[in-house]
């Protein structure tokens, strides 16, 4: 659109309101007419009352409700006397030569009282409170920001939702009662105005950025894990349904990139969320695919994306080109920003998705701020861009669905959403090092995290205090291994866990004086271990050797063990995963190899 844009406000003059239903306001975008009535919490068009006005139609909307069926829709309130007679003969003092629409209703709320009576006003909702209940989602994903504005005009928007099959590998969709897992799938697909010059134009689409979005039962944190693109997996065998309804086994392959999940023949985005499982134990509830349009059109759409960078940047690979310093960015420039690599970091994947993860936490910053929340413009313009550019699973295809889950992640806070890289290693069988393989240990660390639901972030004052509680049972002079006493029980691992964990300490940690003394008296959902104070620098060194966290550590009495002297007792309990495996991880204990960093923290790209 030509000229500057304007938004028509409650305290302009009315002249701008007037002069566009006389036609003379073509630099005033419609859907800047969309304002929020702090009365109702609902968005109504504003139109002047003392002109005769135009149709507005939405952005490639339907026809608004109310028009063209023998009723005009009502262009804003009438006055006083106008209402208290409403079947006056005399026309009103103004007629439209056309009709305007109507106040747009959600699907299931009442009906409008007729004119001239006064229907009851619902209790008042703040407008922040109100725009997060439609674009809840816009914490995890731009998708959910777009699927929750849907209220404006949902049958347009189904239209243009994109959704394939998940092949029976999800979950069956999210539940609002227990934890949620997305896999959000970035690719590499060339299709689209302008992105056939990026390299690689004959592209399939192979999964070159993957997300696995973590959302606590609780909704209090979350986790964004990024799976890199040149890991080493093994894709399983891929049941997929073909386009005339039957279903055909993809071969899987052993020792093959991530990426190849996707596109690589016929691979699905199914197969994707297959491979996820299969490397993870963690099975995905719904999958969202975004090609390079959805990075310009979302990132156009919400007005640009603050982005910081250490130094210049000049790649002509991606054609990114900024000088040191912060930028907002949108369209070609953000899509060069996310695709960049040899100018960042050690310029390989890696640096690219810390880079991509800094670019999704300033992305997050911008929908939650006020300024995208009550923008009815933005809203709609996120509510296009989203459902055109992205393709979703067939749990979640259409703007209920889309808004049901976003009002589920709606609930979670900026500053408790962790962005985490899976933790991996140069491929030892490589000379060249092109590609990257599992650190098992740290890996499985995280994988175990998420899928008991542990929080990344400490998320409650609270709990940050009785943490640095326990924290100083662990601050402290560690005793030698040699002088370690304990008794090892069995409360609610599987068999054989004592004796197992018995050898591992003798053997292999040098805790010689230790001995397995059967079951424990109850089952304990986790490990703990119980010390008498003058035992503390015993229990610090065994702590530090299991990996137990403060929490673990149970200030108490000593027992006597079988040759008289006094011992710690150590109960294994159902979170027991095997002798060497690290207990009880917590916040503190994520691997520094997973490169945390929450979404409500500024980084420049270096």
């Amino acid at each position: 659109m030509g000229g500057e844009r304007r938004r028509v406000g409650p305290t302009e003059d009315s002249s701008d309101v007037d002069a566009q239903g006389r036609g003379r306001a073509e630099n005033i975008d419609p859907a800047d007419q969309w304002v929020l009535n702090p009365d109702t919490g609902e968005y109504e068009l504003r139109l002047g009352p003392s002109a005769p006005q135009s149709a507005v139609p939405g952005p490639r909307g339907p026809r608004p409700r109310g028009a063209g069926r023998g009723r005009p829709a009502p262009s804003g309130r009438a006055p006083e006397r106008e209402r208290k007679a409403p079947d006056r003969k005399t026309p009103d003092r103004e007629t439209p030569d056309r009709e305007v629409p109507s106040q747009r209703r959600r699907r299931g709320a009442p009906e409008e009282p007729p004119p001239g009576r006064r229907g009851r006003r619902p209790a008042k909702k703040s407008k922040t409170k109100k725009a997060l209940l439609w674009t809840g989602g816009t914490m995890a994903f731009v998708v959910l920001a777009a699927g929750t504005a849907g209220y404006f005009y949902l049958e347009h928007l189904n239209d243009n939702i994109q959704s394939v099959s998940d092949d029976g590998a999800s979950t069956g969709g999210f539940s609002k009662d227990k934890a949620i897992n997305i896999l959000l799938i970035g690719t590499d697909k060339r299709t689209g105005s302008g992105n056939d010059g990026y390299g690689d134009a004959g592209s399939e689409g192979h999964a070159d950025t993957t997300l696995l979005l973590h959302v606590s039962k609780d909704r209090s944190n979350a986790t964004a894990l990024s799976i890199p693109r040149d890991l080493i997996v093994d894709v399983p065998d891929c049941p997929t349904e073909q386009e005339d309804g039957s279903e055909k086994i993809i071969p899987g392959s052993v020792g093959v990139r991530f990426n190849t999940s996707l596109g690589q023949g016929g691979r699905t985005p199914s197969c994707t969320m297959r491979t996820v499982t299969e490397l993870t134990g963690i099975t995905p509830d719904n999958f969202m695919v975004a090609d390079f349009n959805a990075v310009k059109t979302l990132t156009s759409a919400v007005g640009g994306v603050e982005v910081c960078l250490a130094k210049d940047i000049d790649d002509p690979d991606s054609h990114l080109k900024l000088p040191k310093g912060t930028h907002t960015i949108e369209g070609e420039d953000a899509l060069a920003f996310v695709r960049t690599r040899h100018s960042v970091g050690l310029g390989g994947d890696l640096s690219r998705i810390e880079l991509q993860q800094q670019f999704l936490s300033s992305l997050m910053r911008k929908l939650k701020s006020n300024d995208t929340l009550t923008s009815p413009t933005k809203m709609i313009k996120l509510a296009e861009a989203g459902t055109e550019a992205l393709t979703v699973d067939s749990q979640l295809d259409s703007i209920n669905k889309l808004k049901d889950l976003g009002l589920e992640l709606g609930k979670l806070n900026v500053k408790n959403l962790t962005f985490a890289t899976v933790p991996v290693k140069d491929n030892p069988a490589e000379r060249v090092k092109a590609t990257v393989v599992l650190k098992e240990g740290s890996a499985q660390q995280v994988f175990d995290m998420i899928k008991n639901d542990v929080s990344f972030t400490e998320v409650k004052q609270q709990k940050k205090k009785e943490k640095a509680a326990v924290a100083a049972r662990l601050k402290g002079e560690k005793a030698p291994a040699s002088e370690v006493r304990v008794q090892i029980m069995n409360g609610g691992a599987e068999a054989g866990s004592a004796q197992e964990t018995l050898s591992w300490l003798q053997v292999e940690q040098g805790v010689a004086k230790s001995e397995n003394a059967g079951n424990a008296p109850e089952e304990l959902s986790r490990t703990t271990l119980e010390y008498a104070p003058d035992q503390a620098a015993q229990a610090r060194r065994l702590a530090d050797i299991l990996g137990l966290s403060g929490s673990a550590m149970k200030p108490g009495e000593s027992v006597t063990n079988s040759q008289g002297v006094p011992a710690m007792t150590l109960t294994l309990g159902k979170d027991f995963k095997g002798a060497g495996v690290k207990l009880n991880a917590a916040a503190a204990d994520v691997p520094d190899d997973a490169q945390k960093s929450t979404a409500d923290k500024v980084e420049c790209a270096k």
